[in-house]
C-alpha cells in the first residue's frame, strides 16, 4: 500500500507536537528553573524555613494557622491556610455571615472600643495565604503572647522591632512582620 498524503501529514503533526511539547515543556521549564535556582535559589526552593533540627517547618511565603497562645497569630485566612485552595471568601460586605465571623475575631482577640483591633487581624487577605501582619498587629498581641510565655512584654516588643520590615521597601507606609519567623524566634528565645 502506497504512503498517502494523510498518513504523511499526520507523522508530520506527530513531530511537530512532539517538537513543540520538547521545547515548550521541558527545555523552557529547565531553563527557567536553572535561571530561578542561578539568581534567586532560596525563592526558586519555596523560601522553605527549618527549625533548629533542621526540618522544615513551613515557608516564608505562605501562612500557617497559629492557634496557641504563647504565638502570634496571623491574618484570618479564608482558605484555611491551604496553599491549594487559596482565594478569598468572597462574600460581600453585607452578607451576615462575615459580619458573624468579624465578631467572634474581636471577641477571640479580646477587642473593644477602649481596645481597637487592627484592620489586618479581623480581615482575610485576598489569597487567604498572606504570611504577614503589621507591626501593630503584632504589638496588639504582645500582651497574651508574653503572658503565655511568662515574658516581659517589653521583650517581645523589642523581637517584634528587631524583626519589622519594610515589604516594598521605602514605598511601604507601615513596616511588617512575619508571623513564622517571629514565632521561631520566639521559640529560640527559650521561653
Amino acid at each position: 500500500m502506497k504512503d498517502t498524503g494523510i498518513f504523511q501529514e499526520m507523522r508530520t503533526s506527530v513531530r511537530l507536537v512532539a517538537a513543540t511539547m520538547t521545547v515548550c515543556c521541558l527545555l523552557y521549564g529547565l531553563a527557567i528553573l536553572g535561571f530561578g535556582q542561578a539568581v534567586a535559589p532560596k525563592r526558586a526552593c519555596g523560601s522553605l524555613v527549618f527549625n533548629e533540627r533542621g526540618e522544615p517547618v513551613g515557608s516564608e511565603l505562605i501562612a500557617q494557622g497559629f492557634v496557641r497562645p504563647e504565638y502570634f497569630w496571623p491574618r484570618p485566612s479564608a482558605a484555611d491556610y491551604n496553599a491549594s485552595s487559596a482565594g478569598g471568601s468572597n462574600l460581600s460586605p453585607a452578607n451576615p455571615e462575615l459580619r458573624s465571623r468579624a465578631q467572634g475575631i474581636l471577641a477571640k482577640m479580646g477587642a473593644d472600643s477602649s481596645h481597637p483591633l487592627p484592620a489586618d487581624l479581623a480581615t482575610t487577605s485576598g489569597s487567604g495565604l498572606d504570611p504577614h501582619i503589621t507591626l501593630v498587629a503584632a504589638k496588639f498581641q504582645a500582651g497574651r503572647v508574653a503572658a503565655a510565655r511568662s515574658m516581659n512584654v517589653e521583650d517581645v516588643l523589642a523581637l517584634l522591632d528587631k524583626n519589622a520590615i519594610r515589604t516594598g521597601g521605602a514605598l511601604t507606609p507601615d513596616p511588617v512582620v512575619n508571623v513564622l519567623l517571629v514565632n521561631l524566634a520566639l521559640n529560640r528565645m527559650g521561653k
